[in-house]
């Protein structure tokens, strides 16, 4: 059965571009140009993936991922963001607000289906192992529901540093290095630049209160990669 995806982009060529693309690459398709018309067409049917621009009319990108992320049946629905900007903040603003990849304008479609098929391959195959529940630290992790919380305080983890935070408690008796952390959380074929791992780890310690400098949870072995510190 095809994988149902839902493209959220007001330029009308970019639009059909993706649409096609995708459609060629045997998913189901349903564009929509603004995020509104969306968020009402998942609250009657929840697709496998939703797509959106950053910049919308009306609502924007991030907003209606936050309003997905607060909800309990599209809280861990996968999400990439397709953003005009290609700057270190505009990245860590759309992975804080929930997106679990994101790729800069202009992409090629070749690209882009590429993250897809990655991020549907973590879902599909549930590559990273699963942890039974657990507490480590003031850390609780629920395998059954994908929650973390911190000290009885639910953490607003998105997929991708979900999945890396259990990774480095497993393996939290050695130093993981970058690129096993990249070829397990975002798949083999991962397109993009290591600099992504940062970013998700940065994002990642700042929901724990972790300090990069004096860390409690995770440490950074320059150069080769970072291991999970709390017992």
């Amino acid at each position: 059965m095809s994988k149902k995806i839902f493209i959220v982009e007001d330029d009308d060529n970019i639009r059909e571009m993706v649409k096609m693309a995708l459609t060629s690459f045997s998913y189901e398709v349903t564009a929509f140009d603004n995020a509104e018309a969306v968020l009402e067409a998942v609250s009657q049917s929840v697709p496998d993936m939703v797509i959106f621009d950053i910049m919308l009319p009306g609502m924007s990108g991030i907003d209606a991922t936050k309003e997905l992320r607060n909800k309990t049946g599209t809280k861990n629905l996968p999400v990439i963001m397709l953003t005009a900007k290609d700057t270190e903040i505009d990245k860590v603003t759309g992975l804080d607000c929930g997106a679990d990849d994101y790729i800069a304008k202009p992409f090629g479609v070749m690209e882009l289906g590429a993250r897809i098929r990655s991020l549907f391959r973590r879902i599909d195959k549930d590559e990273v192992q699963q942890l039974e529940d657990m507490d480590i630290s003031d850390l609780h992790i629920n395998n059954s529901t994908r929650e973390v919380t911190q000290n009885n305080k639910l953490l607003d983890l998105t997929f991708k540093e979900y999945e890396l935070l259990c990774m480095l408690i497993r393996e939290h008796s050695r130093i993981v290095p970058r690129e096993e952390l990249l070829n397990t959380v975002w798949g083999f074929d991962f397109l993009g630049e290591s600099r992504t791992l940062d970013i998700h780890v940065r994002t990642l310690r700042q929901k724990l209160g972790d300090d990069a400098d004096d860390p409690k949870y995770i440490k950074t072995v320059r150069n080769v990669g970072y291991r999970f510190i709390g017992e």
